[in-house]
């Protein structure tokens, strides 16, 4: 069976309070940022994009997963902050990170789970025999308008995903999916920030669609929540992937070694894919791990993971997602605004 195997993640090491960004807006944004249940979060520095950020989570991957990178015969970038609107940023990852010019290429794009999309594209090529290994990759410099209540969650960060078949550290056993043209959250070109629907990302969007899939995911494996150890849900704020666990009955243990949220703020489409690098991180061999991720526009992508006794050979080889997170240097709201080029200095 098809499964991951390598993995790897980087989370910019600059973060700023929520209550920094609240003492700018005044009493009004104190109450955004205690509702969102978001404590800080990532920036990227001056000199990171989503190509320096994707590259250094493949990097990661590849040495996780001791493989040759010339072996790696396709290479997908999920974001919807990709440095170049005409330019892909797989190209550059690919020759970053030392794989062959025979491979197959794309940035792909789905608001939060253009990462989840990368994974199921490469399972579909290795499952074919059209590749042996394919890495998939999730990464974002969110934007958010200065003010807005997504400045107080848009963050920066990314996972890498490798996916083959020969000595997995976790197998995929199902994926599924669930899409509809819900537009709750979008971007226009040329537009620096994103618009959303306030309320109405909530609910027909996100709860709808990672409830809609979590279902289909149950009933087409036959399992419920019993049979999983760990959860992982996209996480745009410190409260909504909790609250979806409530009406699934997860209980909150299952779920809260995944919600990194609340320290690196929502890093889009390496969101789930950053809480579950968490939960590989700290999970045994024999654990399932259930995942859904989401996108706006809308849709989500659910997975049903088993860790493989593999895993245990590869820990240590690269920083863990806690590494990362403890890896920090904060800043001021003017240092904040200078790297998002928000205001010039």
């Amino acid at each position: 069976m098809v499964g991951i195997v390598g993995y790897g993640v980087y989370i910019p090491r600059y973060r700023i309070k929520t209550t920094d960004i609240a003492d700018v807006w005044g009493e009004n944004g104190e109450a955004v940022a205690q509702g969102l249940g978001v404590f800080e979060k990532s920036l990227p520095g001056p000199d990171e994009d989503v190509a320096t950020i994707a590259t250094e989570a493949a990097r990661n991957a590849v040495k996780f997963g001791k493989v040759d990178a010339k072996h790696i015969g396709a290479v997908y970038v999920g974001s919807e902050s990709h440095p170049y609107a005409v330019k892909p940023t797989g190209t550059i990852v690919a020759s970053a990170i030392g794989c062959s010019t025979e491979l197959t290429c794309a940035d792909l794009e789905f608001a939060c789970k253009a990462g989840t999309a990368g994974i199921q594209t490469c399972m579909g090529l290795v499952q074919s025999k059209m590749v042996k290994i394919g890495l998939a990759i999730g990464a974002d410099t969110a934007q958010g308008r200065p003010g807005d209540a997504l400045e107080y969650s848009a963050a920066a960060g990314g996972a890498a995903y490798l996916i083959g078949e020969e000595n997995p550290v976790a197998t995929i056993e199902r994926t599924v999916s669930v899409t509809s043209d819900t537009p709750d959250f979008w971007r226009r070109e040329g537009e620096d920030f994103p618009s959303h629907g306030a309320r109405f990302t909530g609910e027909p969007a996100y709860f709808r669609h990672v409830e809609d899939c979590a279902k289909l995911l149950f009933r087409t494996t036959g399992t419920s929540v019993d049979d999983f150890d760990y959860f992982v849900f996209h996480m745009p704020n410190g409260k909504f992937p909790v609250a979806v666990g409530k009406q699934l009955d997860v209980p909150a243990e299952k779920l809260e070694d995944s919600l990194v949220v609340r320290q690196i703020g929502n890093t889009y489409s390496g969101s789930a894919m950053i809480g579950l690098a968490r939960v590989l991180d700290v999970s045994k061999p024999g654990d399932r791990i259930f995942v859904i991720s989401y996108g706006s526009g809308a849709g989500s992508d659910g997975f049903t993971i088993r860790v493989e006794d593999e895993i245990l050979g590869h820990r240590g080889e690269v920083p863990t997602v806690d590494d990362y997170i403890q890896r920090k240097v904060y800043v001021s709201y003017a240092i904040y605004a200078k790297y998002k080029h928000t205001i010039n200095m």
